[in-house]
């Protein structure tokens, strides 16, 4: 598969810049045709990006999208669970995931300042599409996550609104889903390199048949000396930039998957994101907001409320191992994936965040002993 440009998008993000794989670097499983989180059937991904200004009110933000299921059933519960590797931020909706197992309607990702603006955004738009159900016996729990943007966005301007949600919610397609410095994902700092959205995915051999997972990462974690890819501590080899001495920042993590699962299993995928995640070289500070949401688009139960009885196929234990490592090897991949994306951004007072040099950090990684 190629993009209209012809590029391969396992290889190449939309906006032409080398993923890892299209960097060479040595990354483990196989991906999806597209390498992304819409592998997996029925999710789509929409953003808004807002970069506009200089100086102290520079503008640097926007809202990621995450659609679980087609428009029209997306008040079909989707079983799910949740972690906090750290739990310095926040993702709504998880009260009810740990009660019950499953959430409805679209995930949104925001900067901190703005996630109750993106929860009552989303509520907007279940209320607009589901007219006769949203208030009449059925409310809204919509899971919305945070990372802080503040050190290259004026965050306390608080300039995302409504509409910027309700676009990024209308916008959601398959097909590659753009990365680096784009929706939520557009202020975000990685290892004090420009982070931001990334993602990946993997093909899951089971004793059931194959499957695909999924993930969508916002980054905005680390420091410079933590940096580690495939092994090797490129970050104490590359230390130019640094502005930081100690970690300040979170990471967001939404996994899909196609594999039916029930919620516990669901739930110990969410746990081995912070392995995926860990690979990276963080230890997940204290200052970090690091919170997952695995979710599941099987056994469909349809339309909330659910009636008096629901089923469910779900795979035996045994076969969770490939799950795992599937959780583990894509989320170290998204990871990078957004800091390759990303370019140089300047920002609020005219901070400059450099993007990661690719060749150098391939020269790094795959030099030969």
């Amino acid at each position: 598969m190629s993009d209209s440009d012809g590029r391969d998008p396992i290889a190449f993000s939309p906006n032409g810049r080398r993923r890892a794989r299209g960097l060479g670097l040595p990354l483990r499983g196989t991906t999806g045709p597209l390498n992304a989180i819409t592998d997996v059937p029925g999710v789509t991904v929409g953003m808004t990006t807002l970069i506009s200004g200089d100086g102290e009110k520079a503008v640097r933000t926007g809202v990621t999208a995450v659609l679980p299921r087609p428009p029209d059933a997306l008040l079909h519960p989707c079983w799910a669970g949740t972690f906090a590797m750290n739990g310095n931020g926040e993702l709504t909706g998880c009260h009810w995931i740990r009660e019950a197992g499953w959430f409805t309607g679209p995930i949104t990702v925001t900067n901190t300042c703005s996630l109750g603006l993106a929860h009552h955004g989303t509520v907007r738009w279940l209320a607009h599409r589901f007219p006769d159900v949203i208030g009449e016996g059925v409310w809204p729990l919509p899971v919305v996550g945070e990372t802080y943007d503040g050190w290259l966005n004026d965050i306390a301007g608080l300039h995302l609104d409504e509409s910027h949600v309700l676009a990024a919610i209308d916008s959601a397609a398959g097909g590659p889903v753009a990365e680096g410095s784009v929706g939520g994902g557009t202020g975000m700092i990685a290892y004090e390199f420009k982070g931001g959205t990334g993602t990946a995915s993997r093909r899951v051999e089971t004793g059931a048949g194959t499957y695909t997972l999924g993930v969508l990462v916002q980054a905005n974690h680390g420091v410079r000396p933590w940096l580690t890819v495939a092994g090797v501590a490129v970050g104490r080899l590359m230390p130019e930039g640094r502005f930081r001495s100690t970690e300040s920042g979170s990471i967001i993590v939404v996994l899909a998957t196609d594999a039916p699962l029930i919620p516990t299993q669901i739930e110990r995928l969410a746990r081995r994101i912070g392995i995926g995640m860990g690979r990276g070289g963080t230890p997940s500070g204290n200052d970090s907001g690091d919170i997952y949401l695995a979710f599941s688009t099987a056994n469909d139960p349809g339309q909330v409320p659910l009636g008096p009885t629901v089923g469910f196929t779900s795979l035996g234990d045994q076969e969770m191992d490939a799950l795992f490592m599937a959780t583990v090897d894509s989320v170290e991949e998204a990871i990078l994936n957004a800091m390759l994306a990303a370019e140089t951004m300047t920002g609020r007072r005219g901070r400059v965040v450099q993007a990661i040099d690719p060749q150098r950090l391939r020269d790094l990684v795959c030099a030969k002993p």
